[in-house]
């Protein structure tokens, strides 16, 4: 249980932690915000999340890929 509480709050998607590296703003911080947002908003921002951690993966999947383009033949 600890292991699953520690994956979503420190490394799920990285969503906030490339907020956070972009903007030079804390991550926890915005991790917060997002919180009070999605219960502001009765969790629009959810949406918004899962876009933005599909763009990340795909950023990191591209990226890889021209590091090493062998890799995924």
């Amino acid at each position: 249980m600890y292991r699953l509480k520690h994956f979503i709050e420190w490394q799920a998607f990285g969503v906030c932690s490339a907020v956070g590296d972009k903007l030079g703003i804390a991550t926890s911080r915005i991790r917060l915000w997002f919180i009070y947002i999605s219960f502001l908003t009765m969790g629009s921002p959810v949406i918004i999340y899962m876009v933005m951690a599909f763009w990340l993966n795909i950023k990191k999947y591209i990226l890889s890929a021209r590091r090493n383009p062998l890799k995924y033949l």
